[in-house]
This record gives C-alpha cells, sequence and structure tokens, in this order.
C-alpha cells in the first residue's frame, strides 16, 4: 500500500488545477476573440481548448486528489461517501472548496495578465435569465451524473476524455455554455471578456448549479442504485488514506 497523500497537498493540487483550468477557459476565450469576430468561431476555439486542457488536468493530478476542481463535485462526492467511507471527510472538503475557489480567481487574473488586460476587471456580462439558470441546472447535472455514474459502472478510467468530452459538448447545448462549475463562476466574474460573468449573475448559477448537484444525483441513483460498500468496486475520490497507483478514482473537474 502506497503512502497517504498528505491533505495540504491535495488541497494545493486542487488549487492549482482549478487556477489552470480557468486560466485556459479564459485566455482561450481571449486569444478567440482578438483572431476574430465570428462569435461562433470563438465559442468553438474557446470550447476545444477547454476540453483539451481539462483532459490534461484530470489525467496529470487525478491520481492525486480526485481532479475535481469543482466545489459541486467535492460536495457530491462527500455526500455519496459518507455512509460507505469511500468519499472525502468533511475536513476535505473544507480544504479543497476554499483551494478551488482561489485558484479560479487566481486563474483568471493570469490569464488576464498575460494578454496584456488589467488583472482584475469585474465582468459586465450579464448571464441573468431564468431559461440561462436552467441551462445550468442541465450542465452541472448531466456532469454529476457522467462523473458518479462511471464510477458507479467501473469506468472511472474513462473519466478524463470523457468529462472532457462532456464538457465540449455541453459548451454547445446548452444556453448557458455549461460553467456547471462554482468556483469557476466565481472566478470567471473577475475578467470583463469574452468568458466572463458579472457578479450579479454569480449566485443564480452557484445556486443553480447546486440545483444541478442534486437532480444528477438523483439521475445516478436511479440509473445505477445505491454504491457498494467500501472496499467493492471504485472508490468515490481519494481522499488521502493512500495514494493510488492507477486512474480507478471517480475523476472530474470543473466543467468550464
Amino acid at each position: 500500500m502506497s503512502a497517504p497523500v498528505p491533505l495540504l497537498r491535495r488541497a494545493a493540487v486542487e488549487g492549482l488545477g482549478t487556477a489552470a483550468l480557468v486560466a485556459v477557459v479564459v485566455g482561450s476565450g481571449i486569444q478567440a476573440t482578438e483572431l476574430t469576430r465570428d462569435v461562433g468561431v470563438q465559442l468553438l476555439a474557446n470550447s476545444l481548448a477547454t476540453v483539451f486542457g481539462l483532459g490534461v488536468l484530470i489525467a496529470l493530478l487525478g491520481s492525486v486528489s480526485g481532479a475535481h476542481f469543482n466545489p459541486a463535485v467535492t460536495l457530491a462526492a462527500w455526500f455519496t461517501g459518507r455512509r460507505t467511507g469511500d468519499g472525502p471527510a468533511l475536513r476535505d472538503v473544507a480544504a479543497y472548496v476554499p483551494a478551488q475557489i482561489a485558484g479560479a480567481i487566481a486563474g483568471a487574473v493570469l490569464a488576464d495578465a498575460m494578454f496584456g488586460k488589467p488583472p482584475v476587471d469585474f465582468s459586465t456580462h450579464e448571464r441573468f435569465a431564468g431559461h440561462v439558470w436552467l441551462g445550468e441546472v442541465v450542465a452541472t447535472a448531466g456532469l454529476v451524473w457522467l462523473i458518479f455514474g462511471l464510477a458507479r459502472a467501473s469506468r472511472a478510467h474513462l473519466a478524463a476524455p470523457l468529462v472532457a468530452a462532456y464538457i465540449g459538448a455541453a459548451y454547445w447545448f446548452t444556453s448557458s455554455t455549461s460553467f456547471a462549475n462554482p468556483a469557476v463562476t466565481i472566478g470567471r466574474a473577475f475578467t470583463d471578456t469574452f468568458a466572463g460573468i458579472a457578479p450579479t449573475s454569480v449566485l443564480p448559477f452557484v445556486a443553480a448549479q447546486l440545483l444541478g448537484t442534486i437532480a444528477g444525483l438523483g439521475l445516478v441513483a436511479l440509473c445505477f442504485g445505491h454504491p457498494a460498500p467500501a472496499g467493492e468496486g471504485d472508490a468515490v475520490v481519494p481522499h488521502g488514506r493512500q495514494q493510488p497507483t492507477t486512474q480507478t478514482t471517480e475523476e472530474s473537474a470543473l466543467a468550464r
């Protein structure tokens, strides 16, 4: 059995991974708007960069922290694993979530700085409408359904390509362009660029994402039943008890 991964390292990885993800999302959005005025091409470039970046980050960091990069995923992992002992403990959640939020803000600031933008420039891009919030519910529900469904079906080793592919698709089939991540939503409020969201739109987005998380867990229970006891099948996430030697965990990220 390998040595446990210290919580401090796992939280740091969650922060760094979320920062890198937001830097990809925001940076590719800025680059796209500087290269073309066609909004469709801008969204295509932004979504492709996110797909590739997210897949790489999950594959690279999943064995350390689970590669959540998303408070919704962390909370869902805690909730589903609280009885079986497979999920993160509350102390893990308390470390992961602030790290994810701080990382998301840092990633947005870094992306702006790389392109010569003001490091902190709050977005004026209002995303305040009922149909957009519905899009966030759908996007987040689908993400949670996929991540936890893969684990229940013993297919968690496919998380990196499939989660990235889902996010790429959800960019296009949801009205919100699939943020599906409270930390990323907060981080994107700090950039007044293509990928930004106005601070006044953040709270309804986060509420929609949490509702989508509940809906996604309901879909998992409906399709796959209750999780197996600890030791039977894949763990929900690595939570510091041991360092996995292969990717058998429910790795996920953000979604945008």
